[in-house]
């Protein structure tokens, strides 16, 4: 009896061999990918948690920055809402209206999360009035109600000459206010973002001053 068991027995013994390895190599492949996918996930959140961070190190120049910057921000993309909602404006001028718009929408979200961030409120004490330069009523190259005005009601070249002057002289006040952020800040972000307005802008009046010569 022992002697025709044997084979039986022996193959049994063979399958719950083999299928010992099979489910061997599956617990063995299962747990590798959750793992690797772990490990690779891991890093990535810890990554863009760390970029997305804000800095709490700030002093009042860097809060200062920030609450006049947002409303600075806010006219020029008003502005480029008015310049592109207008017909026979030509696609240079259109074109630099657009970037400005994509480029100062973002910075008021950032700004704006440092202020937040940072328990601060969203506007200086006394406002904008208290920056006001002479009797424009503007800040840093802030318009006018009524030079916003005008620039609704213009058309054409007219529209495109208003908006590149003024979008200038708002562009020197950002570059003035960016630099003194630069002089005086100490928030890591706020100070690379005003070197990035002075760079960019400066390089923008430079364009603007070249988009007037040919109207």
């Amino acid at each position: 009896m022992k002697r025709y068991l044997s084979l039986p027995v022996l193959s049994l013994a063979a399958v719950i061999t083999l299928a010992g390895c099979s489910t061997d190599s599956g617990t063995t492949s299962a747990p590798a990918v959750s793992a690797t996918a772990g490990t690779s996930g891991s890093p990535a959140t810890t990554e863009a948690q760390t970029d997305t961070a804000v800095s709490m190190e700030h002093n009042d120049a860097d809060v200062m920055f920030a609450q006049m910057m947002i409303p600075h921000h806010q006219q020029a993309v008003a502005m480029s809402d008015i310049l592109l909602e207008k017909d026979d404006i030509s696609p240079e001028v259109t074109d630099l209206a657009t970037r400005i718009k994509d480029a100062q929408g973002p910075e008021i979200e950032t700004m704006t999360s440092w202020l937040e961030a940072w328990d601060e409120p969203m506007e200086a004490s006394g406002g904008m009035e208290s920056h006001s330069m002479g009797d424009t009523g503007s800040m840093d190259g802030m318009m006018s109600d009524d030079q916003m005005a005008e620039l609704e009601a213009a058309e054409g070249d007219e529209a495109s000459r208003l908006f590149l002057e003024s979008m200038t002289a708002h562009h020197e006040g950002a570059v003035s206010m960016a630099q003194d952020e630069i002089d005086d800040g100490q928030n890591p972000e706020a100070l690379e973002l005003a070197e990035t307005i002075v760079e960019t802008q400066q390089a923008e009046i430079q364009e603007m001053e070249a988009l007037l010569t040919e109207l």
